[in-house]
């Protein structure tokens, strides 16, 4: 019986390492994907494949798809057409490190690494502006129902990932007053109380999951992630279709109500990307829908 990547379901761990691959050689792209298959456990390291490396493949996986292009005044979110998409938990950096070579050597006759981003836990769960991140997560069976895919038997325990690469402008957020910080995120960063009397704009009621028709749940695994003097959040969000992230997405910028989310003032994504995540077989990816 196939079962969901592990990692996907488990609390976040103190380190985290994203990388992602373009494809350069679909003919070698197979035995590197097999190879793949005896390195990835599901658990430590999750993996995600892109549309354009299905379609390389000749495989058809139903709900996936390239990333939107979607834009509002001033805003332009861009997709990325990465075809492997791998993110490498754990606690000590150095090891993540080390297995991200292994598994780079792994794809390197087919893929070529594009990007690589450290992620790291943040102040018990807090995103680098000081607000908690994911307080309306699902959890416990409500988190399996919103991230696993149940309903289509050949993609069943499997799992579609929209991920996307927010970069802080720190100093437009510290310019701002803290009355002004909360009334952006619609929460008080002091005890992370919802503000009932926040303006439309706020982030807490643009993506309220339980105010959409259908609910649009998706289980956060978002992280923190820093370089040099600059920051932001990695956005991960596992859904069992693309059809919740895009409904919250789309009434961020304003497309349903030409209300634009006030989290654009002081962050913004520079790349976005879809994913398809396979389930666990016997312990190892299941390749099967790949034609593998």
């Amino acid at each position: 019986m196939n079962e969901p990547q592990a990692g996907i379901l488990l609390p976040l761990p103190a380190n985290a390492r994203y990388l992602s691959f373009e494809l350069t050689d679909p003919a070698c792209a197979p035995s590197c994907l097999r190879a793949l298959r005896d390195l990835a456990d599901g658990e430590s390291t999750v993996v995600g494949f892109g549309l354009t490396l299905t379609a390389a493949l000749d495989a058809n996986i139903q709900g996936l798809k390239r990333f939107p292009l979607m834009t509002a005044p001033g805003l332009s979110i861009e997709s990325a057409p990465e075809a492997v998409w791998i993110w490498l938990r754990g606690d000590d950096r150095g090891e993540l490190l080390h297995r991200s070579r292994r598994i780079t050597r792994t794809l390197a006759p087919a893929f070529e690494l594009k990007d690589i981003c450290d992620a790291f836990k943040h102040d018990d769960g807090r995103d680098l502006s000081g607000y908690e991140d994911g307080t309306e997560n699902p959890t416990d069976d409500d988190a399996v129902t919103a991230a696993i895919v149940a309903t289509t038997p050949a993609l069943a325990g499997s799992s579609f990932v929209a991920t996307q690469r927010w970069a802080h402008r720190f100093d437009r957020f510290e310019a701002m007053s803290r009355n002004e910080q909360d009334n952006s995120i619609g929460r008080r960063q002091s005890d992370n109380e919802e503000l009932d009397d926040a303006p439309e704009s706020a982030h807490v009621k643009r993506t309220a999951q339980e105010s959409f028709t259908p609910e649009a749940f998706v289980l956060r695994r978002s992280m923190p992630w820093a370089e040099g003097n600059e920051g932001g959040l990695m956005f991960v969000a596992f859904g069992q279709s693309f059809a919740a992230f895009e409904a919250q997405l789309n009434r961020m910028i304003g497309n349903e109500d030409g209300i634009v989310d006030a989290l654009f003032k002081f962050t913004q994504p520079v790349s976005g990307a879809y994913f398809w995540c396979p389930p666990m077989k016997d312990g190892n990816l299941d390749l099967t829908q790949l034609g593998l």
